[in-house]
């Protein structure tokens, strides 16, 4: 490996550090050039979301955004615009990772630009499936796995993933003017977006909450059939990922929904702790209602 490619990956796998994200600890469970390659597609997609949750105006988001599918364009064409992009080109090259599924994160990046609410649990998967499924079907390559039938649980557990980050993050988005549960669920409680905008948590936002836990924690069940599907190197990242998010959904499960009076989160403790069990073998995949956050 040249020293400018070394230099990308070492400032991806930077990147990917400083984050001390639910996925990284995770990626130490991977032998080192599939940990690089992950610290590449990290870095990739932290980019990706950086440039769209920016300070700047919406218009200068865009561009931003488009400058950046053109630069991802030339990079995998060999000319780079950016430090991080030779390490993911190379991934890309060596795991045959399809473009396609990065082009679907700035999709889904691009579609946060406009606030919108959704009308239907469909609607919200496809907005699911570009920020968050995508990534886990770029990640299989990478992983190791067998099958075509490897995809459609790696679908189910990104929208695990992701719907498990839409509840951790209802106090966040609310202040940027995001509501992603859509109307048909607020409808089934007789509750409203327009109620949770103004501070209403009664009952009804209590029922609401419990309906996407466990709506989630179906997903995580149909996402779990996934490590059937995988190679050594791969079940171990993917379990200890699933098991840091389990974690975090029993969490909100603990608070009876409540996410505005305490911040959801996990420790890098508890994060390196959940995923090294993975490492060690000691932890079966968990269902859903089995993980812990203590």
């Amino acid at each position: 490996m040249n020293k400018g490619l070394q230099a990308s990956y070492d400032h991806c796998q930077e990147i990917a550090r400083r984050s001390a994200s639910s996925f990284y600890y995770s990626f130490l469970l991977l032998p080192e050039e599939k940990r690089a390659a992950m610290c590449a597609l990290y870095a990739f997609l932290r980019r990706t979301d950086d440039l769209g949750d920016s300070s700047d105006s919406q218009a200068s988001r865009r561009e931003a955004l488009s400058e950046w599918r053109k630069a991802l364009a030339r990079s995998l064409a060999g000319r780079f615009d950016d430090p991080l992009l030779p390490a993911l080109a190379d991934t890309v090259r060596l795991f045959d990772v399809p473009p396609e599924h990065l082009e679907a994160v700035i999709e889904g990046v691009e579609m946060d630009l406009d606030p919108r609410e959704y009308e239907t649990f469909d609607q919200l998967e496809e907005y699911c499936h570009r920020v968050a499924s995508a990534v886990g079907l770029a990640c299989l390559p990478i992983w190791g796995y067998s099958g075509d039938e490897a995809e459609q649980p790696a679908r189910k557990c990104g929208l695990a993933f992701q719907l498990t980050n839409i509840l951790r993050d209802l106090k966040e988005d609310l202040a940027r003017n995001r509501v992603y549960l859509p109307r048909e669920d607020f409808e089934r409680f007789d509750y409203s977006a327009a109620l949770l905008r103004s501070g209403v948590r009664d009952e009804r936002f209590g029922r609401l909450m419990q309906y996407q836990i466990e709506r989630a924690e179906q997903l995580y069940a149909e996402g779990a059939e996934l490590v059937h599907h995988l190679s050594a190197d791969g079940r171990r990242i993917f379990g200890g990922m699933m098991t840091v998010y389990q974690a975090l959904l029993e969490r909100i499960k603990h608070l009876g929904g409540d996410v505005f009076s305490t911040r959801v989160e996990l420790s890098r403790w508890q994060k390196m702790r959940l995923a090294s069990q993975w490492f060690l073998g000691r932890t079966p995949l968990a269902s859903p209602a089995g993980a812990s956050a203590r």
